[in-house]
């Protein structure tokens, strides 16, 4: 089942955590979360999974930034979120993809226990000047059936920003090698 706005509402300072939180955000279903200021580009043309892949760390001023099309963008959001006894789900919001931006998180289906901030897939079709503090994404609460084990990553738990892809971590082995 998916929460309403009404117990979403309910919920926060419980079970629900979103930091900073504003009314005006409520949707009937969601709440929209904003676009920080940080964003991450690759600083590489090929990327490799079983590499920690250099970044480039961007600030998107009051005034905008233009990003290019066939260039991923990482951003994250500007609410630092914790979500116990629900399973959180992040979109983008439809006003924003119909501007040919295209804001997706792999994983759209958050893990029960998940706290930080959620970093943003974000491609473009289009050229397109984005802001900071815009409302990029709405996310979802979903109840959940059964015992479950708390999401307890080392990899993006507790994140304080904007985070890369850490698959390369999977790759290592005990010994340290990573071959």
């Amino acid at each position: 089942m998916l929460l309403s706005g009404k117990e979403i509402q309910k919920n926060l300072g419980g079970n629900i955590i979103i930091e900073p939180y504003h009314p005006s955000q409520l949707n009937p279903n969601s709440y929209n979360l904003r676009l920080s200021n940080e964003l991450l580009v690759y600083d590489t043309d090929t990327l490799d999974m079983k590499a920690n892949n250099p970044v480039r760390h961007l600030t998107i001023p009051d005034s905008g930034l233009l990003l290019e099309t066939n260039k991923l963008y990482l951003g994250r959001t500007l609410e630092y979120t914790k979500t116990e006894q629900f399973v959180p789900m992040l979109e983008g919001r439809s006003s924003v993809g119909r501007l040919g931006l295209f804001i997706h998180v792999t994983a759209g289906f958050g893990d029960v226990g998940f706290a930080g901030y959620w970093t943003l897939e974000m491609f473009c079709i289009h050229p397109i000047v984005i802001y900071p503090n815009v409302e990029i994404c709405q996310i979802y609460y979903h109840t959940i059936q059964g015992e479950y084990q708390k999401y307890d990553s080392g990899k993006y738990q507790n994140n304080t920003g904007v985070q890369p892809s850490m698959l390369y971590k999977d790759f290592l082995r005990e010994d340290g090698s990573g071959k």
